[in-house]
């Protein structure tokens, strides 16, 4: 994954007088180079925050052509203070992670240079985040290695189109592109799906995030980057997003 010149990283303040946002909430919005308007992308980032990793998703998606916005889900007491809160809801389907979400989106979608198309994109932690939030208010959305909620058809219900891509030795999430592609199916989600063969969790980063003392119990679970197959998942993502965001059929 490498991103062209030109494109602008900001760290930005977000509106905080949505009930239920995050106190100071803030996020990190890369800016295509050359004259817009662009469609956008909210990019939710992994369960270890905005790191060097997530600010190259959104500069990659930049890149690409998508305004991108990543809002910090940790922004009112980092890691530590917000996590349990957060996969808390996760798993439930509201909470403040969600209004974030919805923040994000609707201040992407009042800048002068935004088409109005705007999807979601996540990874892990927040390839959940993104499956969950394809029936609010989104016209695409990207879910990478996310986790799958207990109710997966009423998740799914009423949702945009959705890509996902799993990795097929990810140990944690078994099954779940097989049970994601029938639930979409079955709610008639139109989705493009796909499981890699040999790569883990996180396989689309450059490399693995976390702390330190961590790094070597994932890798013997095969978590780590997997380029081959997080370029095949970038393509993908891309043509799928062209198709719904950049040329959509309104």
């Amino acid at each position: 994954m490498s991103a062209t010149s030109g494109v602008a990283l900001l760290e930005i303040d977000l509106p905080t007088d949505n009930d239920g946002a995050s106190a100071g909430l803030r996020g990190i919005l890369g800016i295509p180079a050359g004259d817009g308007p662009w469609p956008a992308v909210v990019v939710v980032h992994e369960i270890f925050g905005i790191d060097d990793e997530m600010r190259k998703q959104v500069e990659y998606l930049a890149s690409l052509g998508y305004l991108a916005l990543m809002p910090d889900l940790f922004s009112a007491g980092g890691f530590r203070r917000c996590i349990s809160a957060t996969m808390r809801s996760l798993s439930s389907g509201t909470g403040a992670a969600y209004v974030d979400i919805e923040v994000a989106r609707d201040a992407l979608l009042a800048r002068s240079d935004c088409t109005g198309a705007i999807g979601v994109i996540g990874f892990c932690m927040g390839g959940g985040f993104a499956l969950m939030a394809a029936n609010r208010g989104f016209d695409a959305a990207a879910v990478n290695y996310g986790m799958l909620p207990k109710d997966l058809d009423l998740a799914v219900a009423g949702a945009c189109p959705v890509v996902t891509s799993y990795g097929g030795s990810d140990v944690t999430l078994k099954g779940a592109t097989a049970k994601l592609d029938a639930a979409l199916t079955r709610q008639g989600v139109p989705h493009d799906s796909k499981e890699y063969p040999g790569a883990g969790h996180v396989f689309m980063n450059d490399r693995l995030s976390g702390p330190g003392w961590l790094r070597p119990i994932v890798r013997t679970l095969n978590f780590g980057p997997k380029p081959e197959a997080a370029a095949d998942a970038w393509r993908r993502i891309d043509d799928f997003f062209t198709r719904y965001l950049v040329t959509p059929e309104r």
